[in-house]
């Protein structure tokens, strides 16, 4: 179902929730591809670092393809990330036209994992993004992929119990 190259850039979504983790954060990354296959830019999780609830790498990628793709660009590139889009991220992805989403975990498979470590639950709801966003295509999660994703978030909660 996933491409070679798909899963190549769910693997460095996955390496950028690592490099959050390393800095103290949410281990959440995204990666923004163009339709010839092109790396266009990549960020991750911020929160720590500025203080700043909304600095999920998915909304900061919909913020750089809104100021420097146009709209047939954004339509015809991929977000590939760690997991799946909380509800806002949903929101900013659709309002700017990006196009395909890609993510290696679920939002229900992350809450699922909290409950499980005994943690509370985000402050927004857990809606999967074709709740939010029914027209952009979306794939996830990739089995392949999810226990390293697990593995990020038992890793960040297990240090701040």
């Amino acid at each position: 179902m996933w491409s070679e190259s798909d899963l190549q850039h769910l693997r460095r979504a996955i390496e950028l929730a690592e490099e959050a983790l390393k800095s103290g954060d949410e281990p959440f990354g995204s990666v923004l591809v163009s339709a010839e296959g092109k790396v266009l830019a990549e960020d991750r999780n911020r929160i720590v670092a500025t203080g700043d609830n909304t600095r999920h790498p998915e909304f900061e990628l919909a913020r750089w393809a809104a100021e420097n793709l146009t709209p047939e660009q954004r339509r015809e590139a991929t977000v590939y990330t760690s997991g799946e889009h909380c509800p806002m991220c949903a929101a900013a992805h659709a309002w700017v036209g990006l196009g395909r989403i890609v993510y290696a975990s679920s939002s229900r498979q992350l809450s699922r994992w909290l409950r499980e470590m005994g943690l509370s639950q985000p402050p927004v709801s857990t809606l999967s993004i074709r709740e939010i966003a029914p027209g952009v295509p979306v794939e996830g999660p990739v089995p392949e992929l999810v226990d390293q994703v697990h593995a990020l978030h038992r890793r960040r909660h297990q240090t701040n119990q």
